[in-house]
């Protein structure tokens, strides 16, 4: 594993008028078989590993992800673009205004049958 520090951070805006700053602070270099783990503040984990054919970008969404009280969404955002989002359920209220003031719209949870 190789990190590579953006130091000043990347700055840009995305969302909704451009209401949202991202900072990206760099870049993770993975080779197969190898994981990083993300940590919340509270300490929730979100493992990401590298395969040799792509990757898991999570952990189990109707085990270990759901064990650390994290659950995985379907979204669309309104030009079609779906992605993966990765939700604290005790902050369930703050993504369902995101995806209201984002006009992206919950396709599906992942850890339903």
């Amino acid at each position: 594993m190789k990190f590579e520090e953006q130091n000043p951070p990347r700055r840009y805006r995305v969302g909704v008028g451009g209401a949202i700053e991202i900072k990206d602070c760099g870049r993770v270099r993975l080779e197969p078989n190898e994981q990083v783990t993300f940590l919340t503040s509270d300490g929730r984990e979100h493992d990401f590993c590298a395969k040799s054919w792509g990757f898991y970008a999570t952990p189990s969404v109707n085990g270990r992800l759901r064990s650390q009280g994290l659950r995985a969404a379907l979204v669309e955002n309104p030009e079609g673009r779906r992605y993966v989002m990765v939700v604290i359920e005790t902050r369930m209220a703050d993504f369902l205004d995101y995806l209201k003031s984002e006009r992206q719209k919950l396709l599906r949870w992942l850890d339903e049958g």
